[in-house]
């Protein structure tokens, strides 16, 4: 079966299809576009900020609280929070002097949603 499945994995022919590779290629974005998508999916790769993200898809949240129910310091947090508003998947509101965070968009939402689907299957 380890043989099936390196077999599938390598193409022992030579032909090029062009007609695909022009379809592919004239739907390719600009490298320039491609690595703000790596780095956009590099910031998922750190699971306190995964554990952040999640906790504010469950509700708005102050550093005080996330810091309680994650188990970690008020400067930790803050330091991931600081990450996650400069790549645009956090926003913020001022209510006196308490500062609650949330999820920019549904665009975030539906990342993490799709992958916990996708590591549930």
């Amino acid at each position: 079966m380890a043989k099936e499945i390196v077999k599938a994995i390598y193409c022992d022919c030579d032909t090029i299809h062009e007609d695909i590779l022009n379809e592919v290629r004239g739907k390719m974005p600009d490298d320039d576009v491609l690595y703000e998508l790596a780095d956009l999916y590099k910031i998922f790769a750190d699971s306190t900020r995964v554990r952040i993200l999640w906790a504010l898809d469950q509700s708005e949240m102050c550093v005080c609280d996330m810091a309680v129910l994650l188990g970690m310091t008020k400067s930790a947090i803050s330091h991931q929070l600081r990450t996650l508003k400069q790549t645009d998947l956090v926003k913020f509101r001022k209510e006196g002097k308490n500062v609650f965070y949330s999820l920019k968009d549904d665009h975030v939402k539906k990342i993490l949603e799709m992958g916990m689907e996708h590591i549930n299957e």
